[in-house]
């Protein structure tokens, strides 16, 4: 891990260059300093240097949002079979193990397509992936958790953390035709599966609500990913999350 440490009163041609460069991969001014500048400077004084011009003049999508997102009403089918949440070993909860994952699903808005995406999230690494799905079936659901699963070498997703909607309702098939142990967070309780949640918002980020799914491309998608999983993340000790799941895939080896 490069930090760079500086002991400087003036912006220099040589910090600008580092900070636009993570600006442009949609660093925040907190990532930057916890991955490059840690103690010498401060992420306000990045804040100061974009307002006051000194920096490239990106969108303020790289400030990030402080506040909490209206959580839209559920208007899914669900269903009330399937092993709760409060069954799911320990470990699980408190990230001491790899290979458990939180799934959710990201939509079109109304009236623009049925395209949307099935989205995962490993709890341990915050790794996450997205693949696109012709609709909200559990049929298209459970093709994508397949796919993760063909993906990944043995040992790496070993259980699913999920919600009750209707595309979840596979979870009986995966379960059977898999390795995977399917558990079901409590009604209207996002923040069992808040990783999911968080990385969803980041997702939106790059496809706004407006954005019909069907019309993305598999690399504008792919893209997206990239910039997400190449954050450093301070509940990571500053590591991407693509560093901590690549480490963690090595011990599986």
């Amino acid at each position: 891990m490069i930090r760079i440490h500086l002991n400087m009163r003036k912006i220099t041609i040589f910090i600008v260059d580092h900070i636009n460069e993570k600006l442009e991969l949609t660093w925040s001014p907190e990532q930057i300093v916890g991955r490059l500048f840690q103690g010498s400077i401060s992420f306000k004084t990045i804040y100061r240097w974009i307002y006051k011009g000194l920096l490239v003049n990106h969108q303020l999508q790289v400030l990030r949002h402080k506040g909490k997102r209206q959580k839209p009403q559920e208007t899914r089918g669900r269903f009330n079979i399937g092993t709760s949440i409060t069954k799911r070993p320990k470990e699980v909860r408190k990230r001491e193990t790899f290979g458990h994952w939180e799934l959710d699903s990201v939509v079109s808005s109304r009236g623009k397509s049925k395209g949307c995406f099935a989205t995962f999230v490993e709890r341990k690494t915050r790794w996450y992936v997205a693949f696109k799905m012709p609709n909200r079936t559990s049929l298209s659901m459970e093709q994508a958790i397949r796919t993760l699963n063909e993906r990944l070498p043995s040992g790496a997703f070993q259980t699913a953390t999920v919600d009750r909607g209707k595309e979840f309702a596979c979870y009986k098939t995966i379960e059977a035709e898999t390795d995977i142990e399917v558990y079901f967070a409590e009604p209207y309780s996002s923040w069992q599966r808040g990783n999911n949640e968080n990385a969803n918002g980041l997702l939106r980020e790059f496809f706004p609500k407006k954005t019909d799914l069907a019309k993305v491309s598999d690399q504008e998608l792919e893209n997206a990913l990239t910039l997400i999983n190449n954050r450093p993340r301070k509940c990571l000790n500053w590591k991407t999350t693509h560093e901590a799941f690549q480490e963690e895939l090595l011990h599986l080896i």
